[in-house]
């Protein structure tokens, strides 16, 4: 390992204590998207107390913020994103403690060395991942317009270390439906809401032959009504869309917006249609997938590729790694295979000292990526020339 490298990891290894805590705070205070409020004060503490500034409410997100540490004149910077939301029902069944806790690390063992370098290191609070979308109403609001580059790291389970998994768009659809109330027993004098929401299912069910491998709508009634000697006058479900590409997801959304219809059409209940952001498609970058794989390596974490042919969940990630080379790998906190995120079994493995000392090799294999983004021009360029042939062109119109 070269000089450089072992001091920020020896800045990392200072402050272990300090992120392990950091990761157990955020975890045993789980918050939704958009309201990561304790989360966004334990982070800002701990930036503040080794000296730096935090911007809250960062690109005009309430629970966003974002810390500088600047080098030399004239270079590029590297941004490493932080996420800290948790998921209703299973806290933090999906580690975002830890991707908290991780880019705070690597922040930090990067900041250590920065004056020595041509170019600055930031870190971004990106919240609401979990459906919220905070990482494309950053985008759109500018927050990325002077970040050169990007980098993160999720938990996984099962053993898996991966480098340069993709990930499927995704985004979140709602519908409601408007009825009238009635009684029971006179079904006729009403509107049932509830039987427009069960028509939107049965529709969108007999549709599913005809989707690609890649499509995935899955859907819950999130009002069904309040009781049932009642018609049910107000109705709502929500659905989460998932495929290959932003265009295949836009496709989709007229599919459920037709079903809808079909629906108001067959019932006379009215319907809205919400539609939330659309997480884009992931464009792992290549070359700074192999860099972090062989920090990772460096530090005795051996890490692989991934099965092309495997489905992959989804991230606004996506849509930073359309207008930056990002990356966003993957570090397993068990062996067990049985443990699947988005569950209450995976939470409780978030909080392990085995999580906490993977959550700071991460850090120590991203702060060591971010140094060779930044002490390489050749290594900017190549980072760049394949960000450029790997996107696709219509995405810069």
């Amino acid at each position: 390992m070269e000089e450089k490298k072992r001091q920020i990891a020896q800045a990392i290894d200072a402050v272990s204590q300090e992120i392990g805590t950091l990761a157990k705070d955020i975890h045993d205070n789980p918050e939704l998207g958009f309201e990561e409020f304790k989360a966004l004060g334990f982070i800002s503490a701990e930036l503040e107390k080794h000296g730096f500034t935090v911007q809250k409410g960062y690109g005009g997100l309430e629970t966003s913020f974002r810390a500088d540490a600047k080098g030399q004149a004239g270079g590029p910077t590297v941004a490493f994103l932080a996420e800290y939301d948790a998921l209703n029902g299973c806290g933090h069944g999906c580690g975002h403690n830890l991707i908290a806790a991780c880019s705070t690390g690597a922040f930090l063992g990067l900041a250590s060395v920065i004056s020595e370098l041509k170019g600055n290191v930031c870190i971004i609070g990106t919240p609401a991942e979990e459906g919220g979308a905070g990482k494309v109403k950053l985008l759109e609001a500018g927050a990325f317009d002077d970040v050169d580059f990007a980098l993160m790291m999720h938990p996984s389970s099962g053993g898996s270390n991966l480098v340069g998994r993709g990930g499927r768009a995704a985004c979140t659809v709602d519908i409601e439906f408007f009825g009238k109330g009635a009684h029971s027993s006179v079904p006729k004098n009403g509107i049932n809401a509830l039987s427009a929401v069960i028509c939107l299912f049965n529709q969108i069910d007999l549709m599913r032959p005809t989707f690609d491998p890649q499509d995935n709508i899955n859907g819950i009634i999130t009002d069904g009504g309040t009781a049932a000697n009642i018609i049910t006058p107000y109705a709502r479900a929500s659905f989460c869309v998932r495929a290959e590409t932003m265009k295949r997801i836009e496709e989709l959304i007229e599919v459920i917006r037709r079903c809808a219809q079909n629906a108001e059409a067959l019932t006379g209940a009215r319907a809205e249609v919400m539609v939330g952001d659309i997480s884009a498609e992931r464009y792992s970058n290549k070359p700074m997938n192999q860099a972090f794989k062989d920090n990772m390596a460096e530090l005795g974490i051996e890490m692989q590729w991934p099965d092309p042919k495997k489905q992959y969940g989804s991230s606004d990630i996506g849509n930073v790694s359309i207008k930056i080379p990002a990356i966003h790998d993957y570090l397993s906190i068990t062996d067990d295979k049985s443990v699947q995120s988005h569950t209450v079994e995976y939470a409780a493995c978030a909080a392990t000292p085995e999580a906490i000392e993977v959550c700071i090799e991460g850090a120590k294999g991203l702060a060591m990526t971010g140094y060779d983004i930044l002490a390489s021009e050749d290594f900017q360029r190549e980072i760049k020339e394949y960000h450029l042939q790997q996107v696709p062109d219509f995405y810069r119109k």
